[in-house]
């Protein structure tokens, strides 16, 4: 199976803080191809966690955290992969429900964040809808 190198999802209100509703992040699909972007994380420690440093197109690095809320296996009731700390960038480029935002590797591995604002006009390029706001992006 090739590795995906770009993934986007069209933010909900629950991203952008919109509602008002505290969320750890946004939530990724347990199944699927959108999770294996992300590295892999396992059950054998509890919330286990990667830091995962993306480039916009200024060159800013934006450090994000990928987490496995998986305390159902150790007495609890969450089982959920998640994308953390996010605000910053979202409040930075005044990000709202129906925006983009674009998760790629280039060649070398390093990765990147792109956002697409519904004012300022769509990502281009062939994309394959996955059933949810996630998809797999061809670029």
């Amino acid at each position: 199976m090739n590795e995906i190198q770009a993934i986007s999802k069209v933010l909900s209100p629950n991203d952008t803080g919109e509602t008002g509703a505290h969320q750890a992040g946004m939530l990724i699909p347990k199944k699927g191809e959108i999770l294996s972007f992300f590295p892999k994380l396992g059950i054998e420690n509890k919330n286990p966690r990667s830091e995962l440093d993306f480039y916009d197109e200024t060159g800013k690095i934006w450090t994000f955290t990928f987490i496995y809320y998986n305390n159902k296996f150790f007495e609890g009731t969450r089982n959920e992969y998640r994308l953390t700390g996010m605000t910053s960038f979202i409040r930075k480029y005044g990000l709202k429900a129906g925006d983009t935002i674009i998760l790629s590797r280039d060649s070398d591995g390093k990765m990147l964040i792109k956002q697409s604002s519904v004012a300022k006009g769509s990502t281009s390029g062939s994309v394959l809808k996955l059933g949810s706001s996630w998809k797999v992006v061809r670029i």
